[in-house]
């Protein structure tokens, strides 16, 4: 399983699947159609049964059942983008075989060193084989471990026809990291009873809980004006933008924040007299406070109108997706089967809420209840981001796992 699990994980990775979110198209990118289209062909290599793609790139395939009982329809999901946050084009991964526990070097030219300093929980994979960026893209783990992860779990099932399973599912979507990526999935063609997306972080992750997310772009409309003759007459537009963003509290942004408290993003800022634009994301556990915040956005670019006219300030706020606990603890039973199957694996589960979304936060509210476990990835969405290739195959091992789990009942 292990070579197994690398080849593929370094030949999804090599292929540049960043989605981009001022696309139209779904997939939103070129390079996704390469990821599905090369998935598409392993899928039936493999063995698997009812493999297609629609129009807008959705994949899904069909393991079968081998056993006479009732087992309900599982499915895995992962997604085939990597992240916008940073460069996923001409992904070079390199393999660090028993990891000595130390600092590693990832471009000497560069001087780009993955640090226990900066990463404490680097020596604890000491003995692992670690696969890394060289320090000049992200990694694109999230998703494509997860795919490598639900690849090599159907190709040992369909090797070993004594492990006993129901119907199994799959599905590789696009466009996850702009938002988007069930938006056009048909959960009814999909027909699975529960599902789960392999889509999480290091070893043992297991969550059904998500933050309940909204979009925020506030545009801001000035006056420019020739400087020397600007008094009472230049409105800057940049400087609107900038009085905006002091209004948030500081404590409410991500880099101070942890666990079940929420936040407001500032993703970006760019503009001029004329006209500028800031966009944040807005994320809550508890979806009071969620509101809240979304009235508190509201509140700021009132203050604003107030103070520079109504027209000077425009707000386009938009929800993305909701907490997914409130639609996967009527069934937690999924999740007590994927924490079951870890401790068979003498993996410890670690439930905690996601602070993101996957795509199971939107599938779960389409009516497919669907938790969230663990890649084995460190660092998503930067040149820091790793994997443990031994992690990966736990990965793996639990989504076999699962599969009897649900057969056993």
């Amino acid at each position: 399983m292990r070579e197994e699990i690398i080849d593929r994980f370094t030949t999804y990775v090599q292929l540049d699947t960043q989605s981009n979110e001022d696309s139209k198209e779904t997939p939103s990118t070129s390079g996704q159609w390469d990821l599905i289209h090369l998935l598409s062909d392993e899928l039936k290599r493999i063995g698997m049964e009812d493999v297609v793609f629609d129009e807008n790139g959705y994949l899904m395939a069909t393991l079968p059942s081998n056993t006479n009982k009732e087992v309900p329809t599982i499915g895995f999901l992962a997604h085939v983008d990597t992240a916008t946050d940073f460069t996923g084009k001409n992904v070079k991964p390199q393999i660090v075989e028993n990891f000595d526990g130390n600092d590693l070097i990832l471009n000497q030219a560069l001087n780009v060193v993955l640090s226990s300093k900066d990463f404490p929980e680097l020596p604890s994979y000491k003995g692992h084989t670690l696969i890394t960026t060289d320090g000049t893209t992200l990694l694109g783990a999230d998703n494509k471990a997860g795919i490598a992860e639900i690849m090599t779990a159907m190709n040992h099932l369909i090797q070993h026809p004594e492990i006993k399973h129901g119907k199994i599912r799959v599905a590789f979507t696009p466009d996850e990291e702009i938002g988007r990526g069930p938006h056009k999935f048909d959960v009814e063609r999909f027909d699975a009873t529960y599902a789960y997306t392999v889509d999480g972080g290091p070893l043992g992750e297991l969550q059904y809980e998500s933050f309940n997310a909204a979009a925020a772009k506030v545009t801001f409309k000035g006056n420019s004006v020739h400087p020397g003759t600007a008094k009472n007459k230049m409105v800057n537009a940049a400087k609107l933008a900038t009085e905006f963003i002091t209004k948030f509290p500081e404590n409410e942004s991500p880099e101070q924040t942890e666990g079940y408290e929420g936040f407001y993003h500032l993703i970006s800022v760019n503009g001029d007299v004329e006209n500028a634009m800031v966009y944040y994301i807005i994320r809550d556990h508890d979806k009071e406070k969620f509101e809240e915040r979304k009235t508190t956005m509201q509140k700021f670019v009132q203050e604003m109108k107030e103070t520079y006219g109504d027209a000077a300030v425009e707000l386009n706020m938009s929800d993305q997706y909701y907490n997914m606990g409130e639609k996967i603890e009527p069934v937690l039973g999924i999740v007590d089967i994927a924490r079951q199957a870890m401790e068979n694996l003498d993996i410890d589960p670690i439930v905690e809420p996601i602070r993101g979304g996957t795509d199971g936060s939107q599938l779960s509210f389409m009516g497919l209840p669907t938790p969230n476990i663990f890649t084995g990835g460190e660092n998503f969405h930067g040149k820091f981001e790793y994997i443990s290739v031994n992690n990966m195959e736990k990965a793996s091992n639990v989504i076999v796992e699962i599969c009897k789990l649900f057969e056993a009942e």
